[in-house]
């Protein structure tokens, strides 16, 4: 397993996306990212995550911004309600400090945690997203944590769910599932013409100026109420203080 893992990060020094947050040990940013990269593609991700960065350089100038501000800044990243835990984790940290367990920290789950303790302060802890799980899976082989960003990359752009490239891949000599094709996973529902497009028209809306309750889509309006994302008083709805 060691030659395995020599192999994959002798092919990382090689290879490796340039990707901002890997410059930075800053727990804050790289909670930033990744917080931004779940369920959003890298490419999209960069240049919002530079422009939140210069906007809310530290997690206590984000804790301190109102909730209308970072759903606003938020807005074309969609799945905004992690904007909304994002500023409820930063508030929290800003006034008690990093937690021990990071879970503890609103939209921050296993993977999320020890992302940030692996990238940010050095645990010895591998996050395993689904590329990394995807290697794992394949090659039946175990990769500790100086492996995580290589075994990243190489899900992301050899090791692909469907049909690996696995002429490419260099763990395919000792791979046993080298050469195989995969079912396709179940795909998301599509964005046009479903709610949660509506949601986040109406979102766009309210977030421009506030709305009277009637201009708008009543069904959106209620979830999004209840998620927090928007409220409603007297008739009218804007986005939270």
């Amino acid at each position: 397993m060691a030659v395995v893992q020599e192999l994959l990060l002798a092919w990382f020094q090689a290879n490796s996306r340039d990707l901002p947050w890997r410059k930075t040990r800053d727990p804050y940013a790289i909670l930033v990212s990744e917080v931004m990269a779940q369920q959003t593609q890298v490419d999209r991700v960069v240049p919002r995550w530079e422009r939140w960065l210069e906007r809310w350089p530290t997690v206590e100038a984000l804790a301190a911004a109102p909730a209308a501000d970072v759903i606003r800044e938020w807005q074309g990243l969609g799945y905004n309600r992690r904007a909304l835990a994002l500023h409820r984790a930063a508030q929290q940290v800003a006034a008690h400090g990093w937690p021990d367990d990071l879970t503890e920290l609103p939209g921050v789950g296993r993977y999320t945690a020890d992302a940030v303790w692996c990238f940010a302060l050095g645990r010895d802890v591998l996050p395993v997203d689904v590329n990394v799980r995807r290697i794992q899976e394949r090659t039946g082989a175990e990769f500790g944590s100086a492996a995580a960003q290589a075994l990243m990359d190489l899900g992301a752009t050899v090791c692909l769910a469907r049909i690996p490239r696995c002429g490419e891949c260099t763990l395919a000599e000792a791979c046993p599932s080298r050469g195989r094709r995969f079912d396709p996973l179940r795909r998301q529902s599509p964005f046009e013409g479903s709610f949660r497009q509506r949601r986040a028209a109406t979102l766009r809306l309210v977030a421009d100026a506030e709305r009277d309750v009637s201009e708008l889509d009543s069904d959106a309006v209620s979830s999004l109420t209840k998620d927090g994302l928007v409220q409603v008083a007297a008739g009218r709805v804007s986005l939270p203080a």
